[in-house]
């Protein structure tokens, strides 16, 4: 079976587990060399073993991605193993305290838009200056239903994804033309720990994020890495500034 990305460098954030978990294992499926990165070691360690197993190469790097000095690390680590960068799919993130717009706490919005929004931006700033030394590459950011429709209790995090897909359809257009596609995924509602903290483990609460599908089920994180594996493919090539809603339907009604 040929390998698309054979020969190629990923970096994924948020990699530990869930989305980015999956899109990692993807990644090296295709034959990507891949860089794991998140401030949880052990989640990330794993995610690295469970690609070696599979015979794929990988290696973590600790990254707290609200650093700019962390992120810089690990764009430089990337490169000085493995010699360039051609995909990055930034999808570190957090839901941040559930509470309507006038009960959020500064600190909570703070803290939510820092790793969110900021976070994706300082990825993009160096995954782009080395790209641009390449003379292109491919990049995917995490946004959400929550950044393209309304979404009440998290107001937060809605507005930090809201800011990824403008801050991807700018980027995008600022480096269509050096060979560099920037996108965004916006996923639905998707089976992980994350949504699982949403829900408190309670079937009804969980039933309600499941009414909310049109599709009649929550997604896996392998649906999402499919679509993030072939936004950074070179089947995608004409899709430049797009967040890509992936989400059973849910902003279709």
């Amino acid at each position: 079976m040929i390998q698309q990305f054979a020969g190629k460098v990923a970096v994924v954030t948020g990699a530990s587990s869930g989305i980015g978990r999956a899109s990692a294992l993807a990644f090296a499926r295709e034959g990507a060399k891949v860089v794991v990165a998140d401030v949880l070691v052990a989640g990330g360690e794993e995610t690295v073993r469970l690609i070696q197993e599979a015979g794929g190469e990988a290696f973590f790097v600790k990254t707290d991605v609200s650093n700019a000095a962390a992120v810089e690390a690990l764009i430089q680590k990337t490169v000085e193993t493995y010699g360039r960068l051609d995909y990055a799919f930034n999808n570190a993130g957090i839901e941040g305290t559930r509470a309507p717009t006038a009960e959020c706490t500064e600190e909570n919005w703070d803290r939510t838009l820092t790793i969110n929004l900021k976070g994706v931006w300082l990825c993009m700033k160096y995954e782009i200056l080395q790209m641009l030394k390449q003379g292109g590459g491919a990049i995917v950011n995490t946004a959400s239903i929550a950044g393209v429709v309304g979404f009440q209790g998290l107001p937060a995090y809605s507005a930090s994804k809201g800011g990824i897909v403008q801050l991807t359809r700018a980027a995008a257009l600022e480096y269509a033309k050096a060979g560099i596609r920037v996108n965004a995924v916006c996923p639905g509602v998707i089976r992980t720990a994350m949504v699982e903290r949403l829900t408190g483990g309670e079937a009804e609460a969980e039933a309600g994020f499941v009414a909310g599908e049109p599709i009649g089920r929550m997604g896996t994180p392998e649906e999402i890495a499919a679509a993030v594996v072939w936004l950074c493919s070179d089947a995608a090539s004409f899709v430049i500034g797009h967040p890509l809603v992936v989400d059973g339907g849910w902003v279709a009604q």
